[in-house]
Protein backbone atom coordinates (compact mmCIF):
# COMPACT_ATOMS: atom_id res chain seq x y z
CA UNK A 1 0.00 0.00 0.00
CA UNK A 2 1.23 3.42 -0.96
CA UNK A 3 2.13 6.16 1.72
CA UNK A 4 -0.72 8.30 -0.34
CA UNK A 5 -3.34 5.51 -0.03
CA UNK A 6 -2.28 4.07 3.71
CA UNK A 7 -2.78 7.87 4.33
CA UNK A 8 -6.20 8.24 2.38
CA UNK A 9 -7.55 5.08 4.72
CA UNK A 10 -6.50 6.73 7.85
CA UNK A 11 -8.24 9.81 7.20
CA UNK A 12 -11.20 7.95 6.31
CA UNK A 13 -11.50 6.03 9.40
CA UNK A 14 -10.61 8.59 11.50
CA UNK A 15 -13.35 11.22 10.11
CA UNK A 16 -15.56 8.32 10.34
CA UNK A 17 -14.53 8.00 14.10
CA UNK A 18 -15.10 11.05 14.94
CA UNK A 19 -18.56 10.88 12.99
CA UNK A 20 -19.68 8.43 14.97
CA UNK A 21 -18.90 9.62 18.26
CA UNK A 22 -20.71 13.28 17.36
CA UNK A 23 -23.77 10.97 16.60
CA UNK A 24 -23.69 9.49 19.19
CA UNK A 25 -23.02 12.45 21.56
CA UNK A 26 -25.99 14.04 20.08
CA UNK A 27 -28.54 11.24 20.57
CA UNK A 28 -27.56 10.61 24.26
CA UNK A 29 -30.84 12.19 26.19
CA UNK A 30 -29.73 14.76 28.47
CA UNK A 31 -32.25 14.05 31.55
CA UNK A 32 -33.62 17.14 33.22
CA UNK A 33 -36.33 17.68 36.40
CA UNK A 34 -36.55 14.42 38.09
CA UNK A 35 -35.21 12.29 35.27
CA UNK A 36 -32.00 13.56 36.38
CA UNK A 37 -32.61 12.88 40.59
CA UNK A 38 -31.90 8.95 40.45
CA UNK A 39 -27.81 9.63 38.99
CA UNK A 40 -27.45 12.48 41.52
CA UNK A 41 -28.96 10.85 45.02
CA UNK A 42 -26.36 8.00 43.70
CA UNK A 43 -23.24 9.87 43.56
CA UNK A 44 -23.78 10.99 47.20
CA UNK A 45 -22.38 8.10 49.52
CA UNK A 46 -21.36 8.54 52.99
CA UNK A 47 -17.09 7.96 53.38
CA UNK A 48 -16.54 4.74 55.50
CA UNK A 49 -13.71 4.62 58.39
CA UNK A 50 -11.72 1.94 59.49
CA UNK A 51 -12.37 -0.37 62.30
CA UNK A 52 -10.28 1.30 65.07
CA UNK A 53 -11.66 3.57 67.59
CA UNK A 54 -9.09 6.21 69.63
CA UNK A 55 -11.14 7.00 73.37
CA UNK A 56 -10.92 10.95 74.08
CA UNK A 57 -10.18 9.92 77.70
CA UNK A 58 -7.28 7.66 76.77
CA UNK A 59 -5.59 11.12 75.56
CA UNK A 60 -6.35 13.49 78.85
CA UNK A 61 -10.14 14.30 78.11
CA UNK A 62 -12.17 14.41 81.52
CA UNK A 63 -16.14 14.17 81.01
CA UNK A 64 -16.76 16.34 84.18
CA UNK A 65 -18.23 19.47 82.59
CA UNK A 66 -15.40 21.52 84.23
CA UNK A 67 -11.84 19.84 82.77
CA UNK A 68 -10.53 22.15 79.04
CA UNK A 69 -10.44 19.22 76.90
CA UNK A 70 -9.25 20.72 73.77
CA UNK A 71 -5.68 19.50 73.46
CA UNK A 72 -7.30 15.94 74.29
CA UNK A 73 -9.36 16.22 71.27
CA UNK A 74 -6.01 17.65 69.12
CA UNK A 75 -4.19 15.02 69.70
CA UNK A 76 -7.16 12.29 69.55
CA UNK A 77 -7.79 13.48 65.94
CA UNK A 78 -4.18 13.55 65.43
CA UNK A 79 -3.09 9.89 65.74
CA UNK A 80 -6.34 8.71 64.30
CA UNK A 81 -5.70 10.65 60.83
CA UNK A 82 -1.43 9.13 61.39
CA UNK A 83 -2.63 5.87 61.77
CA UNK A 84 -4.70 5.94 58.99
CA UNK A 85 -8.18 6.86 60.22
CA UNK A 86 -10.89 5.37 62.58
CA UNK A 87 -13.36 6.96 64.78
CA UNK A 88 -12.33 9.35 67.81
CA UNK A 89 -15.04 8.20 70.28
CA UNK A 90 -16.08 10.59 73.53
CA UNK A 91 -17.50 8.43 75.88
CA UNK A 92 -20.60 9.21 78.44
CA UNK A 93 -19.67 12.63 80.13
CA UNK A 94 -19.64 16.38 79.22
CA UNK A 95 -16.70 17.27 77.69
CA UNK A 96 -15.60 21.63 77.80
CA UNK A 97 -13.37 22.26 74.86
CA UNK A 98 -12.48 24.95 71.95
CA UNK A 99 -12.08 24.55 68.64
CA UNK A 100 -12.30 20.96 67.36
CA UNK A 101 -10.41 20.53 64.03
CA UNK A 102 -10.96 17.40 61.92
CA UNK A 103 -8.48 15.71 60.02
CA UNK A 104 -8.95 13.40 57.01
CA UNK A 105 -10.28 9.84 57.41
CA UNK A 106 -11.60 10.84 61.40
CA UNK A 107 -15.08 10.31 62.44
CA UNK A 108 -15.87 12.31 65.34
CA UNK A 109 -18.09 9.98 67.39
CA UNK A 110 -20.00 11.39 70.23
CA UNK A 111 -22.09 8.27 72.47
CA UNK A 112 -25.20 8.32 73.62
CA UNK A 113 -25.19 10.64 76.89
CA UNK A 114 -22.18 12.20 76.11
CA UNK A 115 -22.37 15.98 75.56
CA UNK A 116 -19.46 18.05 73.99
CA UNK A 117 -19.53 21.40 75.43
CA UNK A 118 -17.81 24.28 73.43
CA UNK A 119 -16.45 27.48 75.27
CA UNK A 120 -18.08 30.55 75.24
CA UNK A 121 -14.79 32.27 75.46
CA UNK A 122 -13.49 33.40 71.90
CA UNK A 123 -9.79 33.21 72.32
CA UNK A 124 -10.42 29.63 72.57
CA UNK A 125 -11.59 30.14 68.51
CA UNK A 126 -8.23 31.86 67.39
CA UNK A 127 -5.56 31.56 66.05
CA UNK A 128 -7.65 33.09 62.39
CA UNK A 129 -8.68 30.31 60.01
CA UNK A 130 -9.58 30.74 56.36
CA UNK A 131 -13.56 31.11 56.67
CA UNK A 132 -16.67 32.35 54.76
CA UNK A 133 -18.81 34.96 56.90
CA UNK A 134 -22.09 35.89 54.90
CA UNK A 135 -20.53 34.37 52.00
CA UNK A 136 -17.36 36.88 52.01
CA UNK A 137 -13.96 34.68 52.36
CA UNK A 138 -11.89 36.41 55.35
CA UNK A 139 -10.02 34.71 57.91
CA UNK A 140 -11.77 34.91 61.41
CA UNK A 141 -12.37 32.80 64.56
CA UNK A 142 -12.22 29.23 63.88
CA UNK A 143 -15.64 27.57 63.48
CA UNK A 144 -16.44 25.34 66.18
CA UNK A 145 -15.57 22.50 64.71
CA UNK A 146 -13.74 23.01 61.30
CA UNK A 147 -11.96 21.38 58.73
CA UNK A 148 -9.96 23.05 55.52
CA UNK A 149 -8.86 20.63 52.41
CA UNK A 150 -9.56 17.18 54.89
CA UNK A 151 -10.89 14.18 52.68
CA UNK A 152 -13.57 11.20 54.64
CA UNK A 153 -14.25 13.07 58.17
CA UNK A 154 -17.42 12.90 60.13
CA UNK A 155 -19.15 13.84 62.50
CA UNK A 156 -21.37 11.11 64.14
CA UNK A 157 -23.36 8.91 66.71
CA UNK A 158 -26.05 9.89 69.73
CA UNK A 159 -24.95 12.64 71.48
CA UNK A 160 -25.16 16.33 71.71
CA UNK A 161 -22.89 19.42 70.45
CA UNK A 162 -23.83 22.10 72.26
CA UNK A 163 -22.65 25.62 71.13
CA UNK A 164 -24.03 27.77 74.84
CA UNK A 165 -25.24 30.64 72.59
CA UNK A 166 -26.81 32.60 74.33
CA UNK A 167 -28.39 36.56 74.84
CA UNK A 168 -25.51 36.87 77.41
CA UNK A 169 -22.60 35.67 75.39
CA UNK A 170 -22.74 35.11 70.73
CA UNK A 171 -25.29 36.33 70.05
CA UNK A 172 -25.36 39.72 71.37
CA UNK A 173 -22.49 40.52 69.14
CA UNK A 174 -25.57 40.14 66.37
CA UNK A 175 -28.68 42.40 68.44
CA UNK A 176 -28.03 43.90 72.10
CA UNK A 177 -30.32 47.02 73.35
CA UNK A 178 -27.68 48.12 75.21
CA UNK A 179 -25.77 50.05 71.60
CA UNK A 180 -22.71 50.80 73.80
CA UNK A 181 -21.80 47.20 73.85
CA UNK A 182 -19.37 45.85 71.11
CA UNK A 183 -21.47 44.39 68.10
CA UNK A 184 -20.60 43.19 64.40
CA UNK A 185 -21.60 45.79 62.47
CA UNK A 186 -18.43 47.66 61.98
CA UNK A 187 -16.72 44.61 61.16
CA UNK A 188 -19.52 43.12 58.82
CA UNK A 189 -19.55 46.54 56.90
CA UNK A 190 -15.82 46.57 56.50
CA UNK A 191 -15.59 42.49 55.44
CA UNK A 192 -18.42 43.60 52.90
CA UNK A 193 -16.13 46.97 51.21
CA UNK A 194 -13.00 44.23 51.13
CA UNK A 195 -15.05 41.70 49.02
CA UNK A 196 -16.42 44.43 47.09
CA UNK A 197 -12.46 45.76 46.30
CA UNK A 198 -10.72 42.27 45.92
CA UNK A 199 -8.56 42.65 49.15
CA UNK A 200 -6.52 39.80 48.98
CA UNK A 201 -8.03 36.99 51.55
CA UNK A 202 -4.60 37.05 53.61
CA UNK A 203 -5.59 40.87 54.83
CA UNK A 204 -8.67 40.34 55.62
CA UNK A 205 -8.00 39.59 58.98
CA UNK A 206 -10.93 39.88 61.88
CA UNK A 207 -11.59 37.44 64.65
CA UNK A 208 -10.83 39.25 68.32
CA UNK A 209 -12.23 42.77 68.72
CA UNK A 210 -14.32 42.29 65.53
CA UNK A 211 -17.64 40.40 66.79
CA UNK A 212 -17.99 38.67 63.46
CA UNK A 213 -19.80 35.19 65.33
CA UNK A 214 -18.63 31.84 64.23
CA UNK A 215 -20.59 28.77 62.76
CA UNK A 216 -20.81 25.41 64.28
CA UNK A 217 -19.38 23.15 62.21
CA UNK A 218 -17.78 24.47 58.42
CA UNK A 219 -15.48 22.00 56.54
CA UNK A 220 -14.06 24.02 54.07
CA UNK A 221 -12.95 22.74 50.50
CA UNK A 222 -13.59 19.43 51.76
CA UNK A 223 -14.48 16.10 50.10
CA UNK A 224 -16.99 13.30 51.54
CA UNK A 225 -17.89 14.58 54.30
CA UNK A 226 -20.63 12.81 57.07
CA UNK A 227 -23.03 14.30 59.45
CA UNK A 228 -25.15 11.44 60.78
CA UNK A 229 -27.12 10.76 64.33
CA UNK A 230 -25.95 13.96 66.37
CA UNK A 231 -27.98 16.84 68.27
CA UNK A 232 -26.40 20.32 67.47
CA UNK A 233 -27.49 22.84 70.08
CA UNK A 234 -27.55 26.88 70.24
CA UNK A 235 -24.44 27.48 67.39
CA UNK A 236 -23.04 31.56 67.91
CA UNK A 237 -24.27 31.60 64.34
CA UNK A 238 -24.83 29.12 61.29
CA UNK A 239 -25.22 25.37 62.78
CA UNK A 240 -24.15 23.54 59.40
CA UNK A 241 -21.92 25.30 56.95
CA UNK A 242 -19.97 23.29 54.40
CA UNK A 243 -18.27 25.48 51.32
CA UNK A 244 -16.74 24.55 48.71
CA UNK A 245 -17.25 20.56 49.13
CA UNK A 246 -18.10 17.83 46.96
CA UNK A 247 -19.90 14.34 48.23
CA UNK A 248 -21.87 15.82 51.85
CA UNK A 249 -24.15 13.49 53.82
CA UNK A 250 -26.00 15.33 56.60
CA UNK A 251 -28.79 12.47 58.15
CA UNK A 252 -31.00 12.24 61.21
CA UNK A 253 -29.19 15.26 62.67
CA UNK A 254 -31.05 17.78 64.42
CA UNK A 255 -30.34 21.51 65.14
CA UNK A 256 -32.03 23.02 67.56
CA UNK A 257 -31.34 27.03 68.18
CA UNK A 258 -33.61 30.14 68.24
CA UNK A 259 -31.03 32.49 68.22
CA UNK A 260 -30.00 35.64 65.81
CA UNK A 261 -28.78 33.84 61.95
CA UNK A 262 -29.37 30.51 63.79
CA UNK A 263 -29.72 28.86 59.79
CA UNK A 264 -29.70 25.05 60.36
CA UNK A 265 -27.56 23.86 57.62
CA UNK A 266 -26.04 26.39 54.96
CA UNK A 267 -24.28 24.16 52.31
CA UNK A 268 -22.56 26.86 49.74
CA UNK A 269 -21.49 26.44 46.87
CA UNK A 270 -21.07 22.28 46.89
CA UNK A 271 -21.97 19.91 45.13
CA UNK A 272 -23.73 16.97 45.76
CA UNK A 273 -25.09 17.36 49.28
CA UNK A 274 -27.62 14.99 50.74
CA UNK A 275 -29.69 16.80 53.62
CA UNK A 276 -32.42 13.25 54.80
CA UNK A 277 -34.21 12.58 57.86
CA UNK A 278 -33.22 15.98 59.67
CA UNK A 279 -34.87 17.95 61.86
CA UNK A 280 -34.66 21.72 62.08
CA UNK A 281 -36.34 24.05 64.48
CA UNK A 282 -34.06 27.44 64.15
CA UNK A 283 -34.16 31.22 65.01
CA UNK A 284 -33.53 31.56 60.86
CA UNK A 285 -33.65 29.89 57.79
CA UNK A 286 -34.15 26.02 58.81
CA UNK A 287 -32.31 24.89 55.66
CA UNK A 288 -30.48 27.98 52.96
CA UNK A 289 -28.89 26.95 49.38
CA UNK A 290 -25.89 29.85 48.97
CA UNK A 291 -23.23 30.47 46.68
CA UNK A 292 -21.22 33.77 47.87
CA UNK A 293 -21.99 37.45 48.45
CA UNK A 294 -21.70 39.50 45.54
CA UNK A 295 -18.34 40.53 44.09
CA UNK A 296 -17.09 37.76 45.94
CA UNK A 297 -19.05 35.32 45.05
CA UNK A 298 -18.66 36.11 41.81
CA UNK A 299 -14.60 35.84 41.69
CA UNK A 300 -15.11 32.18 43.84
CA UNK A 301 -17.85 31.55 41.23
CA UNK A 302 -18.78 28.06 41.94
CA UNK A 303 -22.23 27.33 41.97
CA UNK A 304 -24.03 25.54 44.59
CA UNK A 305 -25.56 22.81 42.79
CA UNK A 306 -26.95 19.23 42.85
CA UNK A 307 -28.95 19.72 47.03
CA UNK A 308 -31.02 17.02 47.91
CA UNK A 309 -33.24 17.25 50.90
CA UNK A 310 -35.36 14.29 51.49
CA UNK A 311 -37.50 13.75 54.82
CA UNK A 312 -37.40 16.20 56.83
CA UNK A 313 -39.17 18.32 59.70
CA UNK A 314 -38.98 21.74 59.56
CA UNK A 315 -40.70 23.63 62.33
CA UNK A 316 -39.38 27.47 63.42
CA UNK A 317 -37.54 29.58 61.03
CA UNK A 318 -37.41 32.28 58.34
CA UNK A 319 -37.77 29.39 55.46
CA UNK A 320 -38.21 25.59 55.24
CA UNK A 321 -35.91 25.24 52.62
CA UNK A 322 -34.30 29.27 51.34
CA UNK A 323 -32.44 29.67 48.61
CA UNK A 324 -30.33 32.81 49.18
CA UNK A 325 -29.86 35.68 49.64
CA UNK A 326 -25.91 35.05 48.85
CA UNK A 327 -26.20 33.23 45.28
CA UNK A 328 -23.84 35.35 43.38
CA UNK A 329 -22.21 32.38 41.83
CA UNK A 330 -25.86 30.72 41.36
CA UNK A 331 -27.86 27.63 42.36
CA UNK A 332 -28.92 24.97 40.43
CA UNK A 333 -30.87 21.66 40.35
CA UNK A 334 -32.03 21.65 43.93
CA UNK A 335 -35.11 18.69 45.08
CA UNK A 336 -37.20 18.82 48.09
CA UNK A 337 -39.53 15.63 48.40
CA UNK A 338 -41.42 14.18 51.80
CA UNK A 339 -40.80 16.92 53.96
CA UNK A 340 -43.08 18.07 56.45
CA UNK A 341 -43.25 22.15 57.39
CA UNK A 342 -45.43 23.12 60.50
CA UNK A 343 -45.02 25.89 62.89
CA UNK A 344 -46.91 29.15 63.98
CA UNK A 345 -43.03 30.51 63.52
CA UNK A 346 -42.22 29.31 60.08
CA UNK A 347 -42.84 31.90 57.44
CA UNK A 348 -42.54 30.40 54.37
CA UNK A 349 -41.86 26.67 52.63
CA UNK A 350 -40.06 27.35 49.85
CA UNK A 351 -38.31 31.07 49.60
CA UNK A 352 -36.08 32.30 47.26
CA UNK A 353 -34.27 35.55 47.83
CA UNK A 354 -31.77 37.85 45.64
CA UNK A 355 -31.37 41.70 44.13
CA UNK A 356 -29.29 43.09 41.85
CA UNK A 357 -26.74 43.45 44.17
CA UNK A 358 -26.17 40.17 44.61
CA UNK A 359 -26.86 38.76 40.79
CA UNK A 360 -26.92 35.12 40.10
CA UNK A 361 -28.73 32.38 38.35
CA UNK A 362 -31.10 30.03 40.47
CA UNK A 363 -32.76 27.00 38.19
CA UNK A 364 -34.13 23.97 38.28
CA UNK A 365 -35.65 24.07 41.97
CA UNK A 366 -38.04 20.92 42.02
CA UNK A 367 -40.62 20.31 45.22
CA UNK A 368 -43.34 16.89 45.31
CA UNK A 369 -44.91 15.17 47.87
CA UNK A 370 -44.36 18.02 50.90
CA UNK A 371 -46.97 18.58 53.85
CA UNK A 372 -47.11 21.86 55.25
CA UNK A 373 -49.09 22.60 57.95
CA UNK A 374 -48.88 26.30 58.39
CA UNK A 375 -46.38 29.21 57.66
CA UNK A 376 -47.03 32.64 58.74
CA UNK A 377 -46.47 34.33 55.29
CA UNK A 378 -46.23 32.14 51.40
CA UNK A 379 -45.91 28.82 50.88
CA UNK A 380 -43.23 30.00 48.07
CA UNK A 381 -42.21 32.87 47.74
CA UNK A 382 -39.28 34.33 45.57
CA UNK A 383 -38.41 37.94 45.95
CA UNK A 384 -36.19 40.18 43.80
CA UNK A 385 -36.49 43.27 46.15
CA UNK A 386 -34.99 41.41 48.92
CA UNK A 387 -32.83 43.89 51.71
CA UNK A 388 -30.80 46.39 49.17
CA UNK A 389 -33.49 46.15 46.46
CA UNK A 390 -33.16 47.02 42.64
CA UNK A 391 -29.96 49.18 42.87
CA UNK A 392 -27.47 47.28 41.36
CA UNK A 393 -25.89 46.08 38.22
CA UNK A 394 -26.43 42.69 38.52
CA UNK A 395 -29.68 41.74 37.36
CA UNK A 396 -30.60 38.06 39.32
CA UNK A 397 -31.86 35.48 36.80
CA UNK A 398 -34.76 32.59 38.61
CA UNK A 399 -36.19 29.77 36.48
CA UNK A 400 -37.52 26.50 35.97
CA UNK A 401 -39.30 26.22 39.27
CA UNK A 402 -41.95 23.70 40.20
CA UNK A 403 -43.92 22.11 42.45
CA UNK A 404 -45.84 19.26 42.92
CA UNK A 405 -48.10 17.12 45.50
CA UNK A 406 -47.92 20.09 47.83
CA UNK A 407 -50.42 20.04 50.63
CA UNK A 408 -51.14 23.36 53.12
CA UNK A 409 -53.31 24.21 55.21
CA UNK A 410 -52.51 27.43 56.71
CA UNK A 411 -51.15 30.38 55.16
CA UNK A 412 -51.29 34.58 54.79
CA UNK A 413 -50.35 33.47 50.77
CA UNK A 414 -50.05 30.69 48.58
CA UNK A 415 -47.39 32.35 46.05
CA UNK A 416 -46.39 35.11 46.46
CA UNK A 417 -43.39 36.21 43.62
CA UNK A 418 -41.88 39.78 42.82
CA UNK A 419 -39.19 40.09 40.13
CA UNK A 420 -38.43 42.86 38.02
CA UNK A 421 -40.07 43.93 34.38
CA UNK A 422 -36.14 42.98 32.83
CA UNK A 423 -35.90 39.64 34.24
CA UNK A 424 -39.21 37.96 35.23
CA UNK A 425 -39.23 34.69 37.23
CA UNK A 426 -39.80 32.29 34.08
CA UNK A 427 -41.25 28.47 33.52
CA UNK A 428 -42.98 28.17 37.03
CA UNK A 429 -45.23 24.59 37.48
CA UNK A 430 -47.62 24.66 39.80
CA UNK A 431 -49.19 20.59 39.67
CA UNK A 432 -52.22 19.15 42.07
CA UNK A 433 -51.13 21.09 44.83
CA UNK A 434 -53.90 22.51 47.58
CA UNK A 435 -54.08 25.58 49.33
CA UNK A 436 -56.22 25.82 52.44
CA UNK A 437 -56.74 29.00 54.10
CA UNK A 438 -55.35 30.86 51.88
CA UNK A 439 -55.49 34.60 53.46
CA UNK A 440 -55.09 36.73 50.22
CA UNK A 441 -54.66 36.64 46.72
CA UNK A 442 -51.92 35.25 44.66
CA UNK A 443 -48.82 38.06 44.21
CA UNK A 444 -47.55 37.50 40.49
CA UNK A 445 -45.70 40.07 39.30
CA UNK A 446 -43.51 40.06 36.29
CA UNK A 447 -44.00 35.99 35.75
CA UNK A 448 -43.47 34.28 32.70
CA UNK A 449 -44.55 30.53 31.16
CA UNK A 450 -46.62 30.12 34.47
CA UNK A 451 -48.88 26.86 34.39
CA UNK A 452 -51.22 25.67 37.29
CA UNK A 453 -52.69 22.33 36.82
CA UNK A 454 -54.82 20.66 39.04
CA UNK A 455 -54.63 23.66 41.71
CA UNK A 456 -57.12 24.06 44.25
CA UNK A 457 -57.15 27.14 46.87
CA UNK A 458 -59.39 27.74 49.48
CA UNK A 459 -59.38 31.32 50.83
CA UNK A 460 -59.73 31.61 54.60
CA UNK A 461 -62.21 32.35 57.17
CA UNK A 462 -61.17 35.92 58.93
CA UNK A 463 -60.72 34.35 61.71
CA UNK A 464 -58.24 31.61 60.41
CA UNK A 465 -54.86 33.11 59.68
CA UNK A 466 -53.48 36.30 61.94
Amino acid sequence: MTSILRSFVFTFLYCLLVSCFVTAQQTVPILQGWDAYPAILKRISPPAFPQKDFLVTKYGAVGDDKTDCTNAFKKAIGECNTSGGGRVVVPKGIYLTGAIHLLSDVNLYISKDAVIKFSIDPKKYLPVVYARWEGVECMNYSPLIYAFEQENIAVTGKGILDGQGAKSNWWSWKVNKDTSKPNQKEARTKLNEMGEKNVPIAERIFGEGSYLRPNFFEPYKCKNVLVEGVTFKNSPMWFLNPVLCNNVSIIDVATEGLGPNNDGCDPESCTDVLIKNCKFNNGDDCIAIKSGRNNDGRRVNVPCSNIIVQGCRMKAGHGGVSLGSECSGGIQNVYAENDTMDSPNLDRMLRIKTNSIRGGVVENIYFRNIKVGQVTDAVMQIDFYYEEGDVGSFTPLVRNVELKNIESNKSMFAIWIRSYDRSPVTNVTIENCTFNNVANADVLENVRNLSMVGVKMFKAVKSAVR
